[in-house]
């Protein structure tokens, strides 16, 4: 479990240290970014990394709801850790290479605030991952100590415990929505109002 933190702190650390060349150095990587040669990997690499990442969210929604709907300790358990697991090994460098991808594909088609649909997919972006740093993983962190209390002889789970893996399904849900949301825009890629022009 504690390798797993660091792994999911690892990650974040990546994101962050993007997000900082991007502001610190912003003409090396719009460079970079709108490098003709990166075009075809970056689509390719947005596209499966945003659809492995929704798919593994969606399926630990599914299998967590089981889960809980079963009423055992050890499948609640089992799947608890397997899908934290997944969240920190699988979803944390999806989400990496999805962003990667798409800052590339949105650096060769233009202003990103500019373009409606793309303006308001990766405001929706950022808001889900506001959600799931602000609530999901304090929760997590409660769950988790909750967890290590548990004795081997204890049949059932404690009341707090299965309250907050209740919950964490409906925040799961809450950061899931706006991802979906952002796949129909990148997909159908609707005429709407780009978020630059919000406030004029």
């Amino acid at each position: 479990m504690m390798k797993t933190n660091y792994v999911l702190i690892g990650f974040l650390a990546i994101m962050a240290g993007m997000i900082g060349f991007a502001i610190f150095f912003q003409e090396a990587f719009i460079d970079l970014m709108k490098h003709p040669a990166l075009y075809s990997h970056a689509r390719f690499l947005h596209i499966a990394a945003a659809t492995l990442f929704l798919a593994n969210a969606v399926v630990g929604i599914l299998w967590e709801k089981r889960s809980l709907a079963s009423g055992s300790k050890e499948i609640i358990l089992h799947t608890y850790n397997t899908v934290a697991f997944l969240d920190s090994r699988f979803s944390s460098p999806l989400i990496i290479l999805s962003l990667l991808g798409g800052l590339s594909l949105t650096f060769s088609s233009g202003e990103l605030w500019q373009i409606g649909w793309l303006s308001v997919g990766f405001l929706l972006f950022l808001l889900s991952g506001i959600f799931w740093i602000v609530s999901d993983i304090p929760t997590q962190y409660r769950i988790k100590q909750l967890i290590s209390g548990l004795k081997p002889e204890d049949q059932t789970l404690p009341d707090e415990l299965t309250r907050l893996l209740k919950m964490r399904l409906w925040i799961s849900m809450a950061g899931v929505i706006p991802l979906i949301i952002v796949l129909i825009l990148m997909v159908y890629k609707p005429e709407i109002t780009p978020v630059a022009d919000w406030l004029r």
